[in-house]
């Protein structure tokens, strides 16, 4: 069949433009096949990353017809299957643009220098220091390493990072595919600095505080590391050590959680004070939610009282077992 692949072309400061190449393939050909083929019989000066055929690095991520995905592993049947709807009555058509959240070096080719710088500062090394060095390694029991399958997985491909809308209103923020690595870490039975690293983890919104949960990066991830699930454990660790006093991060979680238990949906009224405001602790707080208070009251959008929802024993009911099992 006869189908249209639409690749943005860029060079550094300037503007990209889309430029249509046309080719007759098969269902079966995956995106990395059409490339190659448009590089080798139409434009030789298409550049783009591949090594798929010498390891399982995930080097050839990219943006296909709007999310981020390995060109080795998406053919163009399933595409097209995608796209249909858009594509009805007309010649098939594919666009392939460059990753996200990072600078374009030519064309499909980013500059992930700091996709990397982010992954370092998770220090993701296992450490053993302190530790009497064994004769020959350190063992760990089958179910100490099953607990590292998951996150294990993870090729570095940059998916998850290119989709994270965080990243993109937050470059402090390290990315989900830190932080996935961050909880490969903490869950390994032989590393000796875990309540160093959750300490790390939990500053501000450069951790696990800056995921605004948007679950695109467990949406994209080919091998299904789900990061998005990893920083969820970490949040939990961290929050089984850590009192309301601790930050304002793990009081908006800890009220959250309290406030449905108590009446089944939040208490908006309470919520900001106790929040912000820290139980009336912080004045200053308090102060900064007058503005927003007023415009609330003027415009009728203010709570005057609160009626528990139906249903406030069983909600209740499900985040206490829920509790209990992770504990």
């Amino acid at each position: 069949m006869e189908v249209l692949f639409k690749v943005w072309r860029q060079k550094p400061h300037q503007s990209p433009q889309l430029q249509t190449y046309k080719l007759e393939v098969q269902a079966g050909n995956t995106i990395l096949e059409c490339l190659n083929r448009i590089k080798w019989e139409q434009d030789g000066s298409l550049a783009f990353r591949k090594n798929c055929r010498n390891t399982i690095c995930g080097s050839c991520s990219m943006r296909i017809n709007g999310r981020s995905a390995l060109a080795c592993k998406q053919n163009v049947g399933q595409e097209l299957e995608m796209v249909s709807a858009s594509n009805s009555g007309d010649v098939p058509t594919i666009t392939i643009a460059p990753l996200g959240n990072m600078p374009v070096i030519k064309d499909l080719v980013v500059d992930m220098s700091s996709f990397w710088d982010k992954l370092q500062e998770v220090d993701p090394y296992v450490s053993t220091q302190g530790r009497k060095v064994p004769e020959r390694e350190f063992l760990q029991t089958p179910e100490e390493r099953s607990q590292l399958d998951q996150t294990g997985n993870c090729i570095m491909c940059g998916a998850c990072y290119s989709e994270c809308n965080a990243l993109t209103v937050n470059s402090e923020f390290v990315g989900p595919h830190a932080l996935a690595k961050a909880q490969r870490m903490v869950a390994d039975s032989r590393d000796t600095e875990i309540e160093e690293r959750l300490e790390t983890y939990n500053q501000g919104t450069q951790g696990v505080w800056g995921c605004t949960r948007c679950y695109y990066c467990n949406a994209v991830c080919p091998m299904e590391v789900a990061p998005m699930n990893q920083i969820g454990h970490l949040k939990q660790k961290i929050l089984d050590r850590k009192d309301t006093q601790s930050s304002r991060s793990i009081r908006h979680r800890k009220v959250l959680i309290d406030l449905v238990k108590e009446g089944g949906w939040i208490d908006e009224r309470k919520f900001g004070v106790f929040v912000v405001g820290n139980y009336f602790r912080d004045l200053q707080g308090l102060l900064s939610l007058a503005p927003l208070g007023l415009r609330m009251l003027n415009s009728g959008k203010f709570p005057l009282s609160f009626e528990p929802s139906e249903g406030t024993q069983e909600v209740r009911s499900l985040i206490e077992k829920v509790q209990n099992y992770q504990s």
